[in-house]
């Protein structure tokens, strides 16, 4: 079976078009179709159907999908294990971060990278950790630098790199910020901003309030703790926000028996030959490990 076809097979596939397949791996339509076609042939019967201007994939081509990613990856981990025998670090490394940590904890190390390496081209995607975590799992992204899932489950492998502590916190002006001791039975009196349902980081919080965590009124929810920040420096809730973040802004409150803490560090996963530019990379970030 042809590698290129199955490349074809796979852009069409997951792109839902001829023409934005041809665009993503460089081919004509033309081509695209005439390899499609040459694999339908191979295959003996058809994997698209054409409804209208829509492509939908057929029985056959489902079955083909998931087959198909396995192949290629397994081509790109080949060539990877090769390349890495030259001992040269060079080509693409895909590395995936959270808008948290990609602004506040990778911009030195991302410097030291590019000007150490200058033979890699880094290709940085900030996205959610979670979705992070799906891709590293789904082999679409060779490594990412995230909030750690609380709980590891195989394909991923997890190195903690940063503790991460978070506070509550509230505005000045809020009732609670005038209290030195505060309960926890008085803080879910007031509303909560709070990421957003299904994030690492509100389980971590949810967790911490044991079995209270029902009685947590969420008024507003962001996955940007950014804005998080935002929402609680202007008065509309309390939120949990990483110690590194307060400023002036916020007032901290002291819960007694309430410890709030995430890790962030690295995400692998387990059965991926990684390039000597994810080692490398990785390499620098340990270096800072304590940092």
């Amino acid at each position: 079976m042809d590698i290129s076809a199955l490349q074809a097979f796979l852009a069409v596939a997951e792109s839902g078009s001829f023409s934005r397949a041809a665009e993503r791996i460089y081919l004509t339509q033309p081509a695209i179709s005439k390899r499609i076609a040459a694999l339908e042939k191979e295959i003996g019967t058809r994997l698209f159907d054409r409804i209208g201007r829509g492509i939908h994939l057929t029985p056959a081509g489902e079955a083909l999908l998931g087959r198909a990613r396995n192949v290629l990856k397994e081509l790109e981990d080949v060539k990877r294990g090769i390349a890495n025998l030259s001992g040269s670090i060079s080509g693409e490394l895909l590395l995936a971060t959270s808008h948290h940590i990609g602004l506040h904890r990778l911009p030195g190390l991302l410097k030291r990278f590019h000007e150490t390496y200058t033979q890699v081209r880094l290709n940085l995607q900030f996205m959610d950790s979670e979705k992070a975590c799906q891709g590293v799992a789904r082999g679409d992204l060779e490594l990412a630098v995230v909030t750690l899932p609380p709980e590891t489950a195989a394909p991923l492998k997890t190195e903690k790199i940063w503790d991460d502590p978070l506070d509550i916190v509230v505005s000045p002006g809020h009732p609670l910020a005038r209290e030195l001791h505060v309960t926890l039975n008085r803080l879910l009196d007031y509303p909560a901003i709070l990421p957003g349902p299904g994030t690492y980081t509100r389980e971590i919080i949810l967790n911490a309030f044991g079995r209270l965590r029902d009685r947590i009124q969420v008024g507003m929810a962001t996955n940007y703790l950014e804005v998080l920040k935002m929402l609680a420096t202007i008065g509309l809730g309390w939120s949990a926000l990483p110690r590194t973040m307060i400023d002036a802004g916020l007032n901290v409150v002291q819960i007694e028996k309430v410890e709030i803490r995430r890790e962030l560090g690295i995400v692998t996963h387990e059965k991926r030959t990684l390039s000597n530019a994810g080692q490398a990379m990785i390499r620098i970030i340990r270096e800072n490990k304590t940092k």
